[in-house]
């Protein structure tokens, strides 16, 4: 394993693919950025987040670690305390057992983790039950709603799928140092394989904000250029490297804290456990194209709670699911007023409702992730 995240790595660096955002005079991602994202499927922005914000986030997201049930049917944290988010639809909090892959070789998540990582066996102190994933940031952590309004990031999102771009999901990923569990290689998209409309971008994106420096051994590995190759016959890819989970084509996403990495949802994506003493913790959220989602039905849910897997997404669900946006938005104004805000299309003329308070908190935000968009 430590040859081939060397290799990795130098596979990496050839290609480059990172560096600081930029944006034309028109507030477009810079055409050279848009290009190696389109070729390669995935980009680096390095140092988006900046010290003060990324402490806001790793404070939130502590908080909301020592606050989780002991385990899968706790009701109580470590210290006895009721747990946290037992009063959400969606329970925030899913449990693995350390160094486990909990999809791999199951048909779960519509069955597009056809097979499993290495899971070596864990330290026999380590605990049964592990938090592998934190679902719902913007109602869970006041610095996630924040950061869902990101500018730069909604720039972005503008910019690779049209200023009336919809919301996706978000989950935060602890890969907790010698027990974080893995997650097999693996494409988003569920929906449109077989569309006659069907091109590289049509399954959207995912953004994750890198809270601790990831290394090679820890961090997502993607498969470049594999988004625009249609869906991949993971089973008989694996099979022809001998069974081998380490794909000699994939390179680690190595970053610093601060970074954002963006990835297609179509490339051929996964990671490894970690059982290095270094946790990664990665905020995602993603953004699909408007019209790759009205009208059409989803087939891909998360966790029990969300009705993504089932039903159309017409117009006022989108516009439902999108109204956290605006109010994201508000909220990181009021918090960094001398930041220049983002002005999201499908709200405009609204905004005077969507101002961020307690009260539309709860009209809007509360169990928003029951409307999450799959496909």
């Amino acid at each position: 394993m430590v040859d081939y995240c060397a290799r990795g790595e130098r596979r990496a660096q050839a290609i480059g693919n990172r560096g600081p955002i930029r944006f034309d005079a028109n507030g477009h991602l810079d055409s050279r950025i848009m290009d190696a994202y389109r070729t390669h499927g995935f980009y680096i922005f390095e140092a988006i987040i900046d010290s003060p914000e990324v402490d806001e986030l790793r404070a939130d997201v502590a908080t909301i670690l020592e606050r989780a049930p002991t385990g899968p049917h706790a009701k109580t944290d470590a210290l006895g305390r009721p747990a946290f988010g037992r009063h959400f639809a969606i329970d925030p909090y899913l449990f693995i057992k350390p160094l486990s892959d909990p999809w791999g070789g199951t048909d779960l998540l519509a069955g597009r983790h056809p097979t499993a990582m290495d899971q070596p066996d864990a330290d026999p102190n380590a605990p049964d039950h592990v938090v592998h994933l934190i679902a719902g940031m913007c109602q869970a952590m006041p610095a996630g709603l924040r950061l869902y309004g990101h500018p730069d990031l909604l720039r972005v999102a503008a910019s690779v799928n049209g200023g009336d771009f919809t919301p996706y999901n978000d989950v935060i990923f602890v890969k907790q140092g010698g027990v974080g569990g893995a997650v097999s290689w693996h494409q988003d998209g569920a929906t449109h394989w077989d569309d006659p409309a069907w091109d590289d971008s049509i399954h959207g994106f995912n953004f994750q904000v890198q809270l601790h420096p990831t290394t090679a051994a820890n961090a997502l590995w993607v498969v470049p250029g594999s988004h625009r190759t249609g869906r991949i016959d993971i089973v008989d890819l694996v099979a022809a490297n001998g069974g081998s989970d380490q794909l000699p084509q994939a390179v680690p996403l190595v970053c610093r804290a601060g970074d954002v990495t963006i990835v297609n949802r179509q490339m051929l994506h996964g990671s490894f456990v970690n059982s290095t003493l270094d946790p990664r913790i990665s905020i995602t959220f993603g953004f699909h194209r408007r019209s790759s989602v009205l009208g059409v039905e989803g087939k891909l849910q998360y966790k029990a709670g969300s009705d993504g897997g089932g039903g159309v997404y017409d117009a006022d669900r989108i516009d439902r699911r999108s109204a956290v946006i605006p109010l994201a938005i508000d909220a990181r104004a009021q918090h960094f007023p001398d930041e220049q805000r983002f002005v999201y299309e499908p709200f405009i003329g609204r905004e005077d409702e969507h101002r961020f308070d307690v009260t539309i908190f709860d009209d809007v935000i509360r169990d928003y992730n029951t409307l999450d968009i799959f496909i």
